[in-house]
Parts: structure tokens; sequence; C-alpha cells
């Protein structure tokens, strides 16, 4: 049987997926939205702990363009803990978009916001089946890491490792050896809090065998790196003729039909501020302190204004006469006036002049 050749867009576009691949119109379908306020809580879900990610010796990695993405096959001292069964690392590999930052590029999205880019870390369940083609197909048979991607301004060295040797590989089939890294670094460090969940592969044949954590915290590349991923591959062979950029190689979200995706971590605890919001936060806290500092001031300054006649007696004014003391001293002092200006009058007239005798 000749194998389909399965595109985003197009003639097997993803909307078409489920005439040539069954499984990709299940019910258990990935990626999906998580909303964050319908996750259930289970403090049984123990941070994942990835084993040998670290540990990369000096045999190169393979990095190879499969027309769909770039994909890096890791070696199978690799693992990840934490879940019910040890799952043996089997590759990794990128989604992205084609309009740069704030545009989408990610699978699974928080609440209806996607992110700029995807990193997912591939995982066969090796107590359970002897290798990945055994594990695909089965219930429980693979773990997916799933990284959330924004960008910012700076490099990430880390995803260097990947995204400086792209160039080598820009057309479908195209492989290429690479200088081995710590994997563990393209990981963000908080690995306690995620998002739980049975789901499927996001691409042909969509098989429903894959426990999905997706990391709550993201990491960050710069606005260079993303547009390096996002037009430096493409999904045609060099020798055809019209090359395709490889862009926009993202499944678009799947109903849960009932499905509940748990968090390792409460509403609460979970809550990631932005940036917007810490401003409103701090500006509120600091007018709160400011506030209450005038109120204190006045509350203070009342108690002292009120209170400083009892405490310093010696500074109290004088007591004001009482109104018919303050009467009797005003007619008093009219009295005075008036005497005093009936003299002044009698001094000033002039003494009698003798009459004239005749």
């Amino acid at each position: 049987m000749e194998e389909i050749t399965w595109t985003y867009t197009g003639l097997v576009g993803q909307s078409e997926w489920s005439q040539y691949f069954p499984d990709c119109g299940g019910t258990s379908q990935s990626p999906v939205d998580v909303v964050t306020t319908q996750t259930k809580y289970d403090p049984s879900l123990i941070p994942v702990t990835p084993l040998g990610y670290g540990q990369h010796g000096n045999k190169p990695f393979s990095l190879y363009n499969n027309g769909h993405t770039a994909v890096i096959d890791l070696p199978d001292w690799m693992g990840l803990g934490g879940l019910p069964w040890l799952f043996t690392a089997v590759q990794m590999h990128l989604h992205w978009g084609s309009g740069g930052p704030s545009h989408g590029g990610s699978e699974h999205t928080i609440n209806g916001q996607s992110a700029d880019a995807e990193l997912h870390v591939v995982h066969y369940n090796s107590e359970l089946y002897p290798n990945m083609s055994a594990a695909m197909t089965q219930r429980n048979g693979l773990a997916v890491l799933g990284i959330l991607i924004v960008t910012g301004e700076e490099t990430n060295p880390a995803f260097n490792n990947i995204i400086s040797y792209m160039s080598r590989i820009r057309h479908a089939d195209q492989k290429v050896s690479i200088p081995a890294f710590d994997v563990q670094s393209l990981l963000p460090k908080d690995l306690g809090r995620y998002y739980r969940y049975n789901g499927s592969l996001t691409t042909p044949p969509c098989y429903k065998s894959v426990i999905w954590t997706l990391l709550h915290e993201r990491v960050q590349i710069s606005k260079a790196q993303l547009l390096k991923m996002e037009t430096v591959l493409y999904s045609t062979k060099a020798e055809e003729a019209d090359r395709m950029l490889l862009q926009d190689n993202y499944r678009a979200t799947q109903s849960l039909n009932h499905r509940v995706i748990f968090a390792s971590f409460s509403a609460e605890s979970g809550k990631e501020l932005s940036s917007g919001e810490v401003t409103a936060i701090v500006i509120g806290v600091m007018c709160g302190c400011v506030g209450l500092a005038v109120i204190i001031r006045f509350i203070v300054k009342t108690i002292r204004s009120t209170s400083s006649w009892d405490v310093l007696p010696s500074n109290r004014p004088a007591p004001m006469p009482r109104t018919k003391d303050l009467e009797k001293a005003t007619e008093k002092k009219q009295d005075m006036a008036l005497n005093s200006t009936s003299e002044a009058e009698k001094k000033e007239e002039p003494s009698p002049s003798p009459q004239t005798e005749n």
C-alpha cells in the first residue's frame, strides 16, 4: 500500500485526515484547549523527572527534516520519571506558525490563547512495550512532554543548539549530525506545575496512545530565533521545483469530549499574572500605603491636638472672661474714656474775660 502523504493544508490537510487515518476522527484527540477553571486539581501528580537529559556524552545528535517538522533523535538512556511507568526517550520536535510573535504556532492553547511555538519530547512506555512501534498503537504507550514557547528580547542559547543548524536541513528528507547538548536546558525550571490528560498523536495516524504532560511554565526565545524557525525550512524536497516553506505546522485544538484535564497545582497557586496585572497591583498597594499613611498622620495629629491641653497645662491660653464681667469691664473702660475726655475739654476751655467797667 502506498504511503499517504499528508499535509497541514491542501488536498490531504488536517480537515481531511480522518478520511485517510480513521483515528484522527476519534473522541480522544490532541491537542486541546486547556480551560484552567475547568481543570481538576490532583494532589497525587508529582513533578516529572527528566532522566539522563543532561548526560549527552560525546555522540552527536541527528537533526532531520521530515517534511512536517525538525526532529532530533534522542538516545535511549534518556527517559522520563514521575509517571505510573518508566518511559524511554525517542525524539523531540517543534511546532510553529508563520506570522511571528503573537500570531500562534503552538498546538495546545491555554484559555484559548496560543503560544508562539511548542516543543514536544516523545517517550515510549518501556515497562510495558519493547519499542516505540509497539507502544505507539497502545493505550498509555507514549508519554509526551509539551513545552509552550513565547518570544522576548533575549536569545535562548539552549534553543540555538537546534535553530542554528536548521539551515543545513532546509529541504525535506535532509539529515545532519549536530553536537550533543543538555536537553534539559530546553525545559523551564518548574517541572512541578503541569496539566495532564489522555490524548493522541497530533499528526497522522493520530493514535490515542499518549499521556500528555503540558508544562505550565513557558520558555522564551528571541524574535530572531522564532523568525528563523518559521522561515528557514521547506516542506518540499530539494529536487522539487515548487518550494513550499514549512510553516504553520500545528494542528487545530480538538474537542475534549468529556475528558478531564488534571492539574498538578491548585488554581490559586497556578495563577500567572500578566505584567499589566502586576503593575496594577503594585500601584494599588503603593496608593493604599500612601492613603493609610495620610489617615494615620491625620489621626495622630488629631489626638495630639485634643490631648495637648491636658498633657501640657502650662501652655493653656488665658481663660476668656465671662460675659457679665466682660460687659462691666467694657462699661468701666467707656466711663474712664469719657472722664478723661471731659477733663481734657475743660483744660482746653479759655478762662472768661473780665467785664469792662463803664
